[in-house]
């Protein structure tokens, strides 16, 4: 065979079929891509905070910071004391309890939502209005100086009928607030709660394209989270599961789903004392969320503890061992996000997410280097595991869990190298740049 030639290799199938199964299939190319984007690329908070209508204040986000430091000062005021209490390597115990201490410092609150159903109640017309007009206002103040959280919003109250007209009302004070004070802020986010149907979520939808329309917004501007917290959100009377009909409802604009820990719990019957987000009951609601989530772009947070950190030492180190342990299981099941109800929390929110990326950095630093090397190792990792790999150093990241220079010099990627890996094209199995 001469130079440069190639030796032909035999094939049976006429170059029609390959044409007629691409044809065939268009419909399904255009359903994946529309259906399954996959994730944004967008950073996730790793907590949402709730704080009722009437409390949210201007010093709110830097009151929780400083309770938070507070309370470690008077319960844990070293490293060594506070990894007593959690139980942390000997290893990670000062780089954790620093990182924790400039968190509460820096940044306290990754996402804060004022609340305006459960935690607020029914209150007169008037004085609602005047909390969501105050609301605005606030937020639009604090994106405007440089001191908000990098994710705000509102939980506004369901569409059931009884409280449906207050609810939209309270949205459309809370938006106009904000639009007219400057417009709207990147970090947005809205929460429609106890979602029982599809059409509620669609209502919702129909309620944002008005408000688009009247204020001259790009369509699709605004999106909301749905709280699961209800039987029929997560299995519907015909015996299918809502939560994926939930999100198809949302036309794209759905960007979180939120288990309600107690209130779901009590939809199913589970006696207070055993509402907890580990319950057997929470565990296959979360389980159905994320698989209906899965691949969409909606991301699943976790919900919260009603065990609150306050009173003597022995009862506040008990609390932060709780919720540090249920911190750590929601990681491990791959729920990056939850809910924090008091200051007392931050403390262990901070470090279950520290101790969990600093623990696991190194391991995966040298596969994610070793498979972008395409070199050998112990473990033979396919794109799926470079992805996850690549998500979970991103994350750390973005909480504050890791620095940039060291993860650089770990894997010998850029941050734009990691998110080539963490969001691949559906079918790409290439490699990003380094």
């Amino acid at each position: 065979m001469g130079q440069g030639q190639q030796e032909r290799v035999a094939t049976s199938l006429a170059g029609a079929v390959g044409e007629e199964i691409g044809a065939s299939l268009a419909s399904v190319d255009a359903e994946l891509e529309r259906r399954y984007p996959g994730d944004p690329g967008t950073r996730q908070p790793v907590h949402t905070v709730y704080v009722p209508g009437d409390a949210f204040a201007a010093d709110t986000l830097r009151s929780w910071g400083d309770r938070a430091l507070a309370a470690l000062d008077e319960h844990a005021p070293d490293a060594a004391s506070f990894a007593a209490v959690l139980g942390l390597e000997d290893r990670l115990a000062e780089d954790v309890y620093g990182r924790v201490r400039a968190k509460l410092e820096r940044e306290p609150v990754e996402d804060l939502r004022v609340d305006f159903e459960d935690g607020y109640g029914n209150r007169p017309d008037a004085e609602e209005d005047e909390a969501a007009a105050r609301a605005a206002r606030l937020i639009a103040g604090a994106y405007g100086d440089g001191t908000a959280a990098p994710y705000m919003g509102i939980r506004m109250k369901c569409l059931e009928a009884a409280v449906r007209d207050r609810g939209i009302r309270t949205l459309d004070v809370f938006l106009t607030g904000l639009t007219e004070a400057g417009g709207l802020p990147g970090g947005l986010v809205l929460t429609l709660p106890k979602v029982t149907y599809p059409e509620q979520v669609a209502a919702m939808v129909r309620l944002l394209e008005a408000f688009e329309e009247a204020r001259g917004l790009e369509p699709g501007r605004i999106g909301f989270e749905i709280q699961i917290e209800t039987s029929q959100s997560i299995l519907a009377a015909d015996g299918t599961a809502t939560v994926a009909r939930l999100i198809q409802a949302a036309e794209g604009r759905a960007t979180g789903l939120h288990y309600g820990t107690f209130d779901y719990s009590a939809c199913l019957g589970v006696s207070a004392a055993h509402q907890a987000s580990d319950h057997p009951a929470a565990d296959h609601a979360k389980a159905v969320m994320q698989v209906a989530a899965a691949g969409t772009g909606v991301r699943v947070s976790d919900g919260s503890t009603n065990v609150l950190p306050v009173g003597p030492a022995e009862k506040v180190h008990a609390a932060w061992r709780l919720h540090y342990g249920l911190t750590r299981r929601a990681l491990a099941r791959a729920y990056y996000q939850g809910w924090d109800m008091h200051p007392g929390h931050l403390p262990t929110r901070y470090a279950a997410v520290f101790a969990f990326y600093r623990e696991g950095f190194e391991q995966a630093a040298a596969r994610l280097s070793r498979y972008a090397e395409r070199a050998g190792g112990d473990v033979m990792d396919e794109p799926a595991t470079a992805k996850a790999l690549a998500g979970y150093l991103l994350r750390g990241l973005d909480c504050g869990a890791l620095d940039a220079a060291e993860v650089a010099r770990l894997t010998g990627l850029t941050r734009a190298g990691l998110e080539g890996f963490a969001a691949p094209r559906r079918g790409d199995l290439t490699t990003s740049a380094r």
